[in-house]
């Protein structure tokens, strides 16, 4: 029989569940919506099923050993998800709590960018590493710290908000409340608001003219960029410059060997890989040059959210097992 963790990803529209190995193979996923659930007891109640459902059609005999949960706002500490701006449930939810109640095994609950910083740890690009950084490049920017080969989770369990570390004091206007964040401009969103300034401040021919801002992706502009459209091109150096230099920062803070960028931007590769990495080396303290690896993502990208979740577990059943507590 073979010890199967369930991994959960919750997003503002979707849910992705799946059931993952200790080597990192992920056996079985689906996905179920979040948004239709008003009231969370109910989407509880739904998410629990999906999991007791694939855990019944699995491929082989297995055994579940635990369920991690990576979700927006999510508490390691508390097992809480704290005002999470993309959900429809507001204020302070128990939500490791709930869970349990359906299931005799252990629940753990981060937020999604300290649940891939885990899932790199055990089965990604830093499986060689104690001292890394994720930085997940999606809807908006979060990251997850690693140190000593632990998360660094701070005092309240909401450390590593490097996403919504200042840019610009009088910039672009943030989710957060704030201006300037680094989300705003380096993110999927940020780098559409990047193009379209460039649109509006040059008569350049593009093959990005006549989109509009809700149907134009991040997908698009990288191929824009492929193409060799100058505005693409110039929308991913100025993404590449800024959040090059926040990177530079970071490294100040916690001297990491290696930074990994996962996420829908960082699909694009040495289009934002490459002026990353010329600006983060250009605003590096001296002692930090030419230390640090910018390194793509090592998770299969269609299961990386539910590998990074399901590490919760993982990491949490190799710690126990090397103080000898028991699981």
């Amino acid at each position: 029989m073979r010890d199967v963790a369930a991994g959960v990803d919750i997003g503002g529209t979707n849910t992705a569940v799946g059931l993952v190995t200790g080597e990192g193979r992920c056996l079985l996923s689906r996905t179920m919506r979040t948004d239709r659930h008003e009231k969370v007891d109910d989407f509880v109640r739904d998410l629990a099923g999906e999991i007791q459902q694939i855990v019944r059609e699995a491929p082989e005999s297995i055994r579940l050993v635990g369920i991690g949960i990576g979700a927006p706002n999510g508490n390691y500490y508390q097992g809480t998800i704290e005002h999470a701006p993309n959900l429809i449930w507001k204020g302070i939810i128990p939500f490791a709590q709930m869970v349990r109640r359906h299931f005799d095994v252990p629940v753990a609950l981060t937020n999604d960018a300290n649940a891939a910083a885990i899932g790199e740890g055990l089965f990604g690009a830093a499986r060689r590493f104690q001292h890394y950084i994720v930085i997940t490049l999606g809807t908006g920017v979060g990251s997850g710290i690693v140190v000593n080969g632990e998360v660094l989770y701070g005092h309240d369990g909401f450390a590593g908000e490097i996403g919504h570390t200042i840019v610009d004091p009088e910039g672009r206007e943030c989710g957060c409340g704030r201006r300037g964040c680094l989300e705003t401009y380096a993110s999927a969103g940020g780098i559409k608001r990047t193009v379209f300034e460039l649109l509006a401040e040059s008569r350049e021919a593009s093959i990005l003219r006549g989109m509009s801002y809700e149907a134009m992706t991040a997908q698009q502009i990288a191929e824009a960029a492929k193409q060799g459209d100058a505005i693409a091109l110039k929308a991913f150096d100025l993404t590449g410059e800024i959040l090059g230099m926040k990177l530079a920062d970071a490294v100040a803070h916690t001297s990491p060997e290696a930074i990994i960028l996962f996420g829908g931007l960082a699909q694009a590769g040495e289009l934002i890989f490459a002026p990353t990495r010329r600006h983060m080396e250009a605003n590096m303290l001296n002692i930090f040059k030419h230390k640090v690896k910018l390194l793509p993502s090592g998770l299969a990208h269609e299961n990386v959210a539910i590998l990074g979740a399901a590490a919760l577990i993982w990491k949490d059943l190799q710690k126990n097992i090397s103080t000898g507590v028991p699981a």
